[in-house]
């Protein structure tokens, strides 16, 4: 009979985001458990629906504050679930601080309790002293915490302090999306048509500040090769981004369709991930522009994965934080050395096939799983 695991995440399918994906991948891959969901649900509505042969129940929130969706009725929810369900294993995906009281006040005492920890909580000032407590309690009652990457497990993240309970289980990305179909090279060649044949550098993501974009803005003033710079993408910083942009080499070219992303990944040279603190914890579209042959030039972000998954003289290259001439001077070397961007773009490709695929996430995980399961 499998054992029953339950995920505690902030949202799930078919809500979009880099936690919901892999929660997503993760319940549908690991198919030794028996797995159900509990999120917050959306349009002001509690409801339990089943995706995919998986049960998801969907508390409605109160309230919002500073990106936290509050339910008052979350705890005896909560509580009638686990009765209900009597799991095995808890993963709570973190952050996500409101849960942290509740998931270790109503743990049962048979079940394990797994912190999938996605992220550290930063740049809350106050509102993150107000949680900081709740976050060592779940912290000290876990079981096993799981963090993205092995840069990660840093001093400066509270995850540090229990190190010996930690162990990594990589994101992933949905390798089977990224392969090239037989009508696929008519609309990378379209796009390169687009900018004239130029060298493409590409971001896509969404325009906050941890993503650094205006770096990327400063550095085009340095590049000496014949480029152009397309930015993908939207978000609060969108417009101000836009007055920082001077030069008709850099286009604002909106939302990404995702039918549409990977031939942009083909037909790009570099990938422009200027991410520039550990908010970025991974770098998941920096592993799909790997996948695809794209390769990317990073700034060095202590505790953060991204230099775990593009390594520095192996599959791209990586320049000290916010150095925009430097980060203008990896470009053109890149550019200018196609000897050099052969080798980094296959060893690219080959390091995400290695290790950072859904299928690779779930194998190590559900290892992990099992393996804590035979713990006393």
């Amino acid at each position: 009979m499998k054992k029953t695991l339950l995920h505690i995440t902030k949202y799930y399918y078919p809500v979009e985001g880099g936690i919901e994906t892999v929660t997503k991948y993760l319940v549908d891959g690991m198919e030794s458990f028996e797995s159900s969901v509990v999120c917050f649900g959306q349009e002001g509505k509690t409801v339990t629906d089943t995706i995919d042969g998986v049960k998801v129940y969907r508390i409605a929130p109160f309230i919002r504050i500073s990106s936290q969706d509050i339910a008052f009725s979350y705890r005896r929810r909560l509580k009638m679930i686990l009765d209900e369900i009597k799991p095995d294993i808890i993963v709570l995906h973190c952050p996500n601080p409101f849960l942290y009281p509740i998931t270790a006040s109503l743990k049962p005492k048979n079940a394990k309790l797994v912190l999938l920890w996605h992220s550290d909580i930063l740049g809350k000032g106050l509102l993150y002293r107000l949680v900081a407590g709740a976050e060592k309690r779940i912290l000290k009652a876990s079981d096993l915490i799981i963090a993205t990457s092995p840069n990660y497990i840093d001093p400066g993240s509270p995850i540090y302090r229990f190190r010996d309970k930690t162990e990594v289980a990589p994101n992933g990305i949905k390798d089977r999306d990224f392969e090239l179909c037989p009508t696929d090279n008519e609309r990378i060649e379209e796009i390169r048509r687009m900018y004239g044949g130029r060298k493409i550098i590409f971001f896509v993501g969404r325009h906050v500040k941890y993503k650094g974009i205006n770096y990327l803005i400063e550095a085009e003033k340095y590049i000496k090769s014949d480029c152009v710079i397309l930015i993908g993408g939207r978000g609060p910083e969108t417009e101000r981004l836009k007055k920082l942009s001077k030069s008709e080499r850099i286009h604002f070219i909106g939302k990404v369709p995702p039918s549409d992303l990977k031939c942009y990944y083909y037909a790009s040279d570099i990938f422009g991930f200027t991410s520039c603190s550990k908010q970025e914890a991974f770098g998941v579209a920096l592993a799909e522009a790997m996948y695809c042959g794209c390769v990317p030039v990073t700034f060095t972000i202590d505790g953060s994965g991204v230099n775990w998954v593009s390594l520095k003289g192996e599959t791209g290259e990586e320049v000290a934080l916010g150095d925009t001439r430097a980060y203008a001077e990896a470009v053109d070397r890149l550019l200018d050395n196609p000897e050099l961007y052969d080798r980094y773009s296959r060893a690219g490709r080959d390091r995400i096939s290695r290790y950072f695929t859904c299928g690779r996430a779930v194998e190590v995980t559900e290892a992990l799983l099992q393996r804590l399961l035979e713990t006393e």
